[in-house]
């Protein structure tokens, strides 16, 4: 075919118009492919281009530039002329001729390679110039052809070049129009790079298709159809048309932007053309990528708007034509030959993180939306791969915390270093963790994620988690929010759902008042947190009282019947931020009006009742207080409720006669009544009135010591009764805040030491309102007083309080570690100090129990680096505190692996001490690893001690003897050597050997007082040293064993009891220490043995009331300070102890004797110490956490006596113990055989946890009985079954705890969840029984629950395996129906079991799920490994993989149904054996820490060999959610990787015959799992558009692709690192193609 010149063509030659667009090919110097400027010039002045290009205008018809144009350039001909000079022209050449001339020619031009770049140069610029030229462009294609056969066009330098001159000549199409400029401009982006993908939303739901490829043949390509109309005429054929004149003004601009548009399209299509000749050549990876994301560019942004035009013109003008059609085909085209399956060009996974899916405007074309489609399956399908089948695990159980180390402040402006993950935190559809604000703010009423984060918050408000967890996950109300305040990241609840939360709350609670519950006691607990809430400003309360008196007058009507809301209000009235809001606010009248419409005259059953009369009178408290607040709003008070308040002052009046003062012991209830109202309305004098009474015995003087001469007076408090906390919880907050206030003065700042009666009503106060009222006191008293600290007392006084009162308070507050920062750095300075024992000793007591009270990985440093601040014993217990963290709770994040190696360079760098390897082998294995090359250097003690012995022997003598000069004293102390005063107390014992009245005990004693605190402590350890040493050589000498225990006991009296020279705690912590000596635990064994310990621990008992401190109503005795403290302590000292004493120092020292004790099979020992001191134990703050970690930590070694000595430890009638759990533990001992707990009992455990821990569902389900699930206090306790099932539950509440009762663990979940751990570790029976009983329940909970509720009975031949296929969606034959065999549970009383949930069925089944996977994390590495053992004994043991009669495609159909979304089986009552295994499965993942999920690769192990696709799957749905939790510990995310790749090879091997049926793509889904977790890893978190893989991780799949099938190695050759065969590593900035 010949081509004439186009009519209307412009007649300019081509070399001149390629040089006016050369600048444009130049636009792109940014890509590595593109040439650079210096080469495009040398291209442009080669001699070969004025030849070439003479060559192609003549075969193209257009003249070349040696020739003269007759016509004038800047007037363009009119129509006759053009078709004058059409008929004269000369025609071109044939095409066949093409390829003869131009090899002629290139042969003429010795430089080959330059002559082709030129060529590649003129074809790109002629491309450009001739895209809308029909048969000019097909020419080209056809020169193309021809190049490309003999092999002249080197095409990864071509089409590279070629889309960087379109993007650029697209660009600058419309540089004389400012709008087309903005259109093409926006058309276009930077080749080479992934369109953001943040500009889309993240998740879709768009339902699942199969659909067929929609790429053409596009082999044959022959004359390209006319898309574009000639220049001359594109204006009339624009796709938008006049109409009538309207749009006349814009008429030009649309025609011209028409014929661009036009261009552009044209230019498109033809580059797309070019492209697939291209791709028929094989291409380098990087050159695939280029084209990839080029073509994927302009599907992206195929619809850009243009400014300056309205809406509904651009709408009409973007209306996809004819030309816009076809190059959009044109480039699906491109990019189904790119992603095909057979050659695997670019793997398809690039299309899943394109974005092209999320485009807002889809056109109205089939091919496009056919290949959106297939992106959102392949999407969907491997997220299912990302994501924990946990039905529905998103919200937390307060029960297991767990960290998030990310640098953020709270709510209150205070940093936060360490914090737990935010509460509704979960992976959504590829792995990005949605938390912090930007989940918050993508949250909307009404959705799944709103009634998640509400089911989240009642959960809270029911249980009462910490303030600190408050503080994290609350956003500040918009009005409190200070606008340069950063983004909170812990934050996901907004101020909107807080606010519904709490008025769901009150609700809740004026439900239970109505139906004649008492549950003062949780208005209480809420309007403590309402409070914290209302003062941080994480609610707006205008707002809130809007909401409220719209749901009470609209949504519940007649439910406000007390008043109980205004009462709540009244509580919160003086917090600045709502007076603000009733004195400033425009809404002020109209709030105060609301807040008055919520009275109701109240009228009890008993008008006496304290809480009856303090409702009565609210109202007019509250009126009381608004009018002095605020003059504009008086009008609308009540008249009657102020006149109301005169009874209030009268009674005030003839109470007091003017003393203020009151017996507050002999008050009746109408009184106590009274006095809270007054605490509304005058809280001042009401706080001046209980001041007075604390103070109303009189003080008295402390007369000093014999050792102490001062005139100083030291005046004391006398003894009062302390305040009640039964009158104390009805205080306003307002009181409790001025109360707290006034005794901090007076016990801090005052000359006058506090009674104890101050003190302790003081911690009581703090306890009744935990949110409201807490603060740091080091913190507090630093800020206030600068010189509080610099007296002793003052510090003593907050030692004692943090010490025995106030520990669990901080636990709870989470403010152990800062408070164990600050008191180590205290400790540090004083341990040098000469004579400060008993201020040291205290503190490091204190900092014993803040280390036992970490139930979580902690830094040993505030700041991370250099040795600790700790003294020896503290180090010792620290690594101790950390075996047992470890080995009960694992480590939860990889930083804190990191980490480990760190902290015990830390805590090494400045002790001494070695382990035993009895105390090693109980220690987890990643800590006795890191602690085996420590070498002991306790004979090196010894040696030291034998050097220095003669002369530490003769200065003792000196100083020690009967007849010693008392001078020597002041000698010794002032010019002894230090490496000799260690040895003081080892020489004293040399001398005295069994004779302690041979020495002075009066030199002993002072000299011990005037040595540092440090000093002392070394003394302790070298003379145990040196003790156990001269043991073992006077028994190698035949000394009798006896002879020397009794010698070596009555030595010890003298320093402990005779004299009181040397602490015991410390002195026993050194000797249990030395348990590698046979004897030291034989001593320890006396001293606890003995009677004078015995006699100080029954004197603790009888002078320090009952555990439960706060419950006691007596007058406190104050011990003296020497029967307190002892000689050693108390020298010197005047300031009264409030709780010290020596026994009480002992509390955190016996449990780790105990320990120590049973590392050393000292069974009998530790059975009697248990037995002597378990109600001694009761006083331990933490002997709850005690009781469960020692049953953890030597799980499997613990005889059953002794399991039940460790459980008397607690007050066994206040923890919620099943109500059978005493007959089961108690079966050993009754039996000799243990007898395995039926299965009711397990499932009535895991009961009690979806009835008290798990967050509550709403049950909204039209199945099975129904209750209002708001309501948590309905819930039947889980120790109290019921005996009879009922149609409606009338469960007596057990109510709400408040945190005072349950201050170990700290709340009522933790309560809970850790009881029944407590429980399962204490049965006598084997792990394996207990796992396989729990799996069990699950595997078949759901059609027990479902056919028991239906009135069927269990059969009595047990449990029989489940065939029921699926009944929707379902894939399974129907044959399989007859094959059903009844899967019920025999042992489950199932009778009353669903009904005492209060949820049907399916709902309970699921939750049952949760709360097994939840139980089973919290308990040790042996049940773990059980339960992976019985999981994969179910899974094949399941007929889909045991019968191998069922066909490929019934099984893969069953098993993807079964793990694709399990609430589908539940809401079918289809449930399957597998899919309940695997959601249990990730319901025990979900809570694992992060060290022990190493462990889950066992379960692969024991379901090896996989000998079919179907067992592959159920394998990657085990395991593959795990990946994205691990990808920043690198080394365990490449062996779970190379276990699943693994486990490939054995289905998919090239050996193997298991899967020669199965085609490699499917398993689609897989690859671009691996595709997708392979980019998420190399991110270290969400996968973004420049991710990359890590060269590492592309090395390891190389390496195991390599023993696949060639189908399936074929589609992962992307992921290896070879940058010939993947455009990873072909495009990966750390792998040169050299190196591979």
């Amino acid at each position: 075919m010949l081509r004439a010149p186009t009519p209307g063509q412009s007649t300019q030659p081509i070399y001149e118009m390629e040089q006016q667009n050369a600048a444009g090919t130049q636009l792109q110097q940014h890509q590595p492919r593109v040439s650079s400027s210096s080469s495009s010039r040398a291209h442009q002045f080669h001699p070969a281009r004025p030849a070439i290009l003479d060559l192609f205008n003549l075969y193209l018809g257009v003249r070349s530039s040696g020739q003269k144009s007759d016509e004038s350039v800047g007037e363009p001909p009119n129509k006759t002329q053009k078709r004058i000079t059409a008929i004269n022209r000369e025609l071109p050449p044939p095409n066949e001729q093409f390829l003869f001339d131009f090899e002629k020619l290139q042969s003429q031009f010795p430089d080959q390679e330059q002559v082709r770049a030129v060529t590649e140069s003129v074809l790109i610029s002629l491309v450009i110039q001739c895209c809308s030229h029909a048969p000019r462009a097909e020419f080209l294609l056809f020169a193309l052809h021809g190049l490309c056969e003999i092999g002249y066009i080197n095409w990864d330098t071509f089409l590279p070049c070629l889309l960087s001159s379109v993007s650029s000549a697209e660009m600058s199409v419309g540089q004389g129009s400012q709008t087309v400029a903005a259109v093409t401009s926006a058309a276009s982006s930077h080749p080479g790079t992934l369109p953001p993908s943040n500009t889309v939303p993240n998740i879709t739901n768009f339902p699942p298709s199969n659909p067929v490829s929609p790429l053409p043949s596009i082999l044959g390509i022959g004359s390209p159809s006319q898309s574009a109309a000639e220049p001359s005429s594109g204006a009339t054929i624009s796709p938008i048309k006049s109409n009538d004149g309207t749009y006349t003004s814009q008429k030009s601009a649309r025609a011209n932007l028409s014929i661009r548009e036009n261009a552009i399209s044209s230019l498109r299509q033809l580059s797309c053309k070019i492209v697939l000749i291209g791709l028929d050549s094989n291409l380098r990876p990087v050159t695939h990528a280029d084209i990839f994301y080029h073509i994927l560019n302009w599907l992206v942004n195929w619809d850009q708007k243009q400014p300056g035009l309205d809406e509904f013109d651009s709408a009409r003008l973007w209306k996809p034509d004819k030309a816009l059609i076809e190059w959009l085909h044109s480039c699906l085209d491109v990019i189904w030959l790119l992603v095909e399956d057979n050659r695997c060009r670019v793997p398809f996974y690039e299309l899943i993180r394109s974005g092209l899916q999320f485009i807002e405007n889809i056109p109205d074309d089939e091919a496009l939306f056919t290949l959106i489609l297939e992106i959102h399956r392949r999407r969907d399908m491997m997220a299912t791969h990302m994501q924990m089948l946990d039905q529905h695990l998103h919200c937390p159980t307060f029960g297991t915390p767990r960290l998030l180390l990310q640098a953020t402040t709270n709510v209150s402006g205070e940093p936060v270093t360490n914090m737990r993950y935010s509460p509704i935190t979960y992976p959504s559809v590829l792995g990005e963790p949605l938390h912090g604000e930007e989940l918050a703010a993508s949250i909307r009423r009404g959705s799944l994620d709103w009634d998640r984060a509400l089911r989240c918050l009642r959960h809270a408000f029911r249980n009462t988690p910490s303030p600190d967890w408050w503080r994290r996950v609350l956003l500040l109300a918009p009005c409190h929010r200070n606008q340069s305040q950063g983004p909170t990241p812990g934050a996901v609840f907004t101020s909107e759902m807080i606010s519904e939360a709490t008025i769901d709350r009150i609700v809740e609670l004026l439900k239970l008042t109505n139906s004649e519950m008492n549950c003062w006691q949780e208005w209480l607990i809420f309007s403590d947190v309402f409070f914290f809430l209302m003062k941080h400003g994480c609610i707006d309360f205008v707002d809130f009282v809007d909401k409220l008196v719209s749901r009470l007058q609209d949504g519940d009507q007649h439910i406000l019947r007390t008043n109980h809301v205004t009462w709540l209000l009244a509580q919160i009235i003086r917090v600045e931020l709502v007076m603000n809001a009733l004195n400033t606010d425009s809404r002020k009248v109209e709030t105060t009006r609301k807040i008055l419409s919520f009275h109701k005259e109240d009228r009890s059953s008993d008008p006496n009742n304290p809480q009856s009369i303090l409702l009565d009178f609210i109202s007019s408290c509250q009126n009381l207080r608004i009018w002095t607040l605020n003059t504009s709003t008086r009008e609308y008070l009540n008249n009657e409720q102020l006149q109301k308040g005169k009874q209030i002052d009268e009674w005030w009046r003839q109470l007091n006669k003017g003393e203020r003062i009151m017996d507050y012991m002999n008050m009746d209830e109408r009184s106590i009544g009274m006095f809270w109202v007054v605490s509304y309305t005058m809280a001042q004098p009401a706080c001046e009135t209980v001041m007075n009474w604390l103070t109303s015995a009189g003080v008295t003087e402390v007369i000093s010591g014999p050792n102490l001469q001062s005139n100083e007076r030291l005046m004391v408090m006398q003894e009062v009764s302390p305040v009640p906390m039964s009158l104390i919880s009805g205080f306003s907050i307002n009181l409790c805040l001025k109360l707290v206030y006034q005794m901090e003065e007076s016990m801090f700042s005052g000359q006058i030491v506090p009674s104890i009666a101050m003190v302790e009503t003081y911690v009581r106060v703090l306890l009744v309102a935990p949110h409201a009222l807490f603060r740091s006191l080091l913190t507090l008293l630093a800020q206030r007083n600068q010189t509080s600290f610099s007296k002793p007392a003052a510090s003593i006084l907050v030692f004692e309080l943090l010490n025995y009162r106030l520990l669990s308070v901080y636990r709870y507050q989470g403010k152990s570690k800062s408070l164990m920062y600050d008191i180590t750095k205290m400790v540090a300075t004083l341990k040098g100090k000469r004579g400060d024992h008993r201020i040291f000793r205290l503190a490091e007591n204190l900092c014993m129990n803040l280390i036992s009270s970490m139930r979580e990985f902690f830094f040993v440093k505030r700041e991370g680096k250099g040795p600790t601040d700790f003294t020896e014993t503290l180090n010792r217990i620290t690594v101790i505190n950390l075996a047992i963290i470890i080995k009960t709770r694992g480590i939860p994040e990889v930083e804190h692996l990191v980490y480990l190696q760190t902290m015990l360079e830390q805590i090494l760098a400045t002790s001494q001490h070695a382990w035993s390897e009895k105390t090693l082998r109980y220690f987890p294995s990643i800590l006795r690893d890191a602690l085996a090359g420590r070498v002991d250097k306790k004979g090196l003690a010894i040696q030291l001690w034998q050097q220095a012995e003669t002369t530490v022997i003769n200065q003792c003598t000196q100083l020690l003897s009967t007849s010693a000069d008392p001078s020597y004293v002041t000698t010794y102390i002032n010019h002894s050597f230090p490496q000799h005063r260690q040895y003081l107390c080892a020489g004293a014992w040399i001398l005295m050997y069994g004779h302690p009245e041979s020495i002075n005990s009066l030199h002993l004693g002072r000299v011990l007082r005037e040595f540092s605190p440090e000093e002392v402590t070394a003394n302790i350890y070298t003379m145990v040293d040196v003790l156990l040493h001269h043991f073992s050589l006077e028994l190698q000498r035949g000394r009798s064993l006896q002879d020397l225990m009794l010698k070596a006991c009555t030595n010890l009296s003298f320093f402990i009891w005779t004299h009181e020279l040397l602490p015991l705690d410390i002195l026993l912590l050194a000797l249990i220490d030395r348990d590698d000596d046979p004897h030291a635990l034989r001593i320890v064994i006396n001293l606890l043995d003995s009677k004078e310990l015995q006699q100080r621990v029954k004197l603790y008992l009888m002078n320090h009331g009952p555990p439960e401190h706060w419950l006691f109503s007596g007058t406190f005795k104050r011990t003296e300070l020497q029967k307190a403290l002892g000689n050693h302590l108390s020298w010197k000292e005047r300031y009264p102890t409030f709780f010290d004493d020596i026994a009480a120092r002992l509390l955190p020292v016996i449990p780790l004797v105990i320990y120590r004790f049973i590392e050393n099979d000292a069974i009998d020992a530790a059975d009697r110490v248990l037995q002597v001191y378990s109600t001694f134990l009761h006083y331990y703050p933490l002997n709850f956490t005690f009781v469960r970690d020692i049953l953890g930590y030597f799980y499997g070694h613990l005889s059953g006596k002794l399991v039940l000595r460790i459980l008397n430890v607690l007050d066994v009638k206040k923890i919620p113990f099943s109500e059978s759990f005493p007959q089961h533990v108690n079966s050993s001992n009754t039996s000799n055989a243990a007898i395995c707990p039926p299965l009711d009992y397990f499932a009535t455990l895991l009961l009690g946890l979806v009835n008290n821990v798990i967050p509550p569902l709403n049950n909204s389900s039209k199945n099975g009985p129904t209750r209002d699930v708001s309501n948590s206090s309905v819930r039947a306790p889980h120790n109290k079954p019921q005996a009879t099932a009922q149609p409606v539950p009338t469960v007596t509440p057990e109510g709400q705890k408040p945190f005072y009762q349950i201050q170990d663990p700290g709340t009522h979940t933790q309560l809970i969840l850790e009881t029944a751990v407590i429980e399962i570790l204490s049965l006598p029976v084997n792990s394996s029984q207990i796992v396989s009983s729990l799996v069990q329940i699950v595997v078949h909970i759901q059609p027990t629950l479902i056919q028991c509720s239906n009135g069927l009975h269990a059969l009595s031949n047990g449990v029989g395996q489940s065939s029921v296929l699926p009944t929707s969606p379902s894939g399974g034959s129907s044959d399989s129906f007859g094959a059903t065999r009844t899967p019920l549970v025999s042992g489950i009383n199932s009778s009353s079991f669903v009904w005492r949930s209060g949820y049907t069925c399916q709902q309970l089944s699921c939750l049952l799920i949760q709360a097994c996977g939840l139980l089973l994390a919290q308990l040790p590495a042996e049940f773990h490994v059980q339960l992976y053992m019985e999981a994969a004994r179910v899974i094949k043991e399941s007929w889909w993989l045991a019968d191998g009669k069922r066909s490929v495609g019934e099984l893969e159909s069953a098993v993807s149904y079964a793990l694709l979304d399990p609430t589908w089986a539940a809401q079918d009552n289809t449930s399957t054996a597998i899919g309940n295994v695997v959601a249990l499965l990730h319901s025990f993942f979900s809570n694992l820490p992060l060290e022990w999920l190493e462990g889950t690769h066992l379960i692969i192990k024991h379901l090896r060999p996989l000998t079919s696709i179907a067992a592959l799957r159920i394998a990657f749905r085990i395991m593959s959610p795990l990946l994205p939790r691990v990808v920043n510990a690198h080394t365990l995310f490449s062996k779970t990787l190379s276990l699943l790749l693994s486990i490939m090879v054995d289905v998919f091997g090239r050996n193997s015959q298991q899967s020669a049926s199965i085609e490699a793509p499917e398993i689609a889904d897989i690859i671009d799992f691996l595709h997708h977790i392979v980019h998420f890893d190399g991110q270290g978190g969400p996968v973004q558009a420049n991710s990359k893989p890590r060269p590492e991780i592309l090395a390891l799949i190389g390496r195991a692709a390599e023993n696949l099938r060639p189908d399936v190695q074929h589609l992962l050759s992307h992921l290896k690192a070879d940058v010939n065969c993947s455009i990873y590593a072909a495009t990966h900035p750390k792998i040169s193609p050299n190196t591979t």
